[in-house]
C-alpha cells in the first residue's frame, strides 16, 4: 500500500477554493448584471415605442381637428356669404316696397286741380314736373308733401303761369326729399335716402 502525502500547505488550498468560488461569484454577479441591464433595455425600449404610438396617434387626431377647422372656416365663408346676399335681398324687397309707397304716397298727396307730368330721382331728392291751376293749388301740394311721413322739405325750384282760353295754368317744378321709410310709418325698413 502506498501513503499518500500531500506536500500542499492547507492554506494554499483554502486560498485556491475561496479564489475559485471568488471567480464564479463574480461570474454569477456579471450575468446576473448583464441580465438586468438587458432587461431594462428592453423595458425603455418598449415604453419609448409605446410614446412613439401614443405620439403618432395624438399628431393623427391633431391633423383631423386642424382639417375639421379649415372646413369649419370655409363653411363660416359661406355662412357669411349666404347672409350678405339675404340682407341685399332684403334691402331689395324693401326698396321695392318703398317705390309702391312713393308713387302711392304722391298720389295721395297730389289735391285736386294738379296734375304731374315727370318724376325724376336726383342726387338732391326727388323732381317733380307738374301744371297746376292756380298757384294756391302748387302751395297746398306742398303743404300735402310736408305732412306726409313719405316726404321732407318741398322746395318750390320754379313756376310760371300762363292763360290760355280765359284759363290760368301754372307750369311748377319743386324738389323734395323721399324716404325709404318713415319712422312713424308702419314698415320695417327704417333709415334716410332716395327712393331706388
Amino acid at each position: 500500500m502506498t501513503t499518500r502525502i500531500n506536500l500542499l500547505d492547507w492554506r494554499a488550498e483554502r486560498r485556491a477554493k475561496r479564489k475559485q468560488q471568488f471567480l464564479s461569484m463574480l461570474g454569477l454577479g456579471m450575468a446576473a448584471s448583464a441580465a438586468v441591464v438587458v432587461l431594462a433595455l428592453t423595458t425603455v425600449s418598449s415604453a419609448v415605442s409605446a410614446q412613439q404610438e401614443r405620439n403618432a396617434y395624438l399628431q393623427r387626431q391633431i391633423d383631423e381637428t386642424e382639417q375639421k377647422i379649415k372646413e369649419i372656416e370655409e363653411l363660416e365663408k359661406v355662412r357669411d356669404n349666404l347672409l350678405a346676399r339675404m340682407r341685399v335681398i332684403e334691402e331689395l324687397q324693401a326698396s321695392r316696397s318703398a317705390s309702391v309707397h312713393f308713387f302711392d304716397e304722391i298720389v295721395n298727396t297730389l289735391p285736386d286741380g294738379v296734375s304731374i307730368r315727370s318724376i325724376k330721382q336726383t342726387p338732391e331728392g326727388v323732381t317733380i314736373d307738374g301744371t297746376a291751376e292756380s298757384n294756391g293749388r302748387v302751395s297746398t301740394y306742398m303743404k300735402n308733401l310736408e305732412a306726409s311721413p313719405w316726404f321732407q322739405n318741398p322746395m318750390l325750384v320754379v313756376i310760371k303761369t300762363s292763360e290760355q282760353e280765359q284759363l290760368r295754368r301754372g307750369d311748377f317744378q319743386l324738389r323734395v326729399k323721399a324716404l325709404k321709410a318713415p319712422s312713424d310709418a308702419p314698415s320695417s325698413e327704417s333709415g334716410e335716402g332716395g327712393v331706388q
